[in-house]
């Protein structure tokens, strides 16, 4: 059905973080890079100088993002099914915030349940 993609981006500019129309942006233009479909987008800023988190909703699913820029860190979450790719998503994010390091974890969602 899909595939899962979370990921925790560490060395990150922290002025990005704190930058809601920036990384709407941001994750706007990787949906559309991974192929996918975007259907609206919502961005919160905690104001001074705290983090954002935000939501891009896709016809395939979705990317979350929420920011720390007192650790320089991101946690993303990508979802995407169909011929979307999140990866594409997560390369195009990566290379934008030019993070230091990541943690990244994949998950193939699927309807199908396998036998135990």
């Amino acid at each position: 059905m899909g595939r899962h993609v979370l990921a925790d981006l560490h060395g990150v500019d922290p002025a990005l973080l704190r930058d809601p129309d920036g990384l709407r942006d941001l994750l706007t233009g990787a949906a559309l890079a991974a192929g996918a479909h975007v259907l609206g987008a919502h961005f919160h800023h905690f104001g001074g100088g705290e983090g954002v988190t935000g939501v891009v909703l896709l016809s395939e699913s979705h990317i979350t993002v929420h920011t720390w820029p007192e650790h320089a860190y991101a946690a993303l979450d990508i979802f995407m099914c169909g011929r979307a790719s999140p990866e594409r998503a997560l390369e195009h994010i990566r290379a934008t915030l030019a993070a230091a390091s990541a943690d990244i974890t994949t998950v193939p969602r699927s309807a199908l349940r396998l036998p135990a």
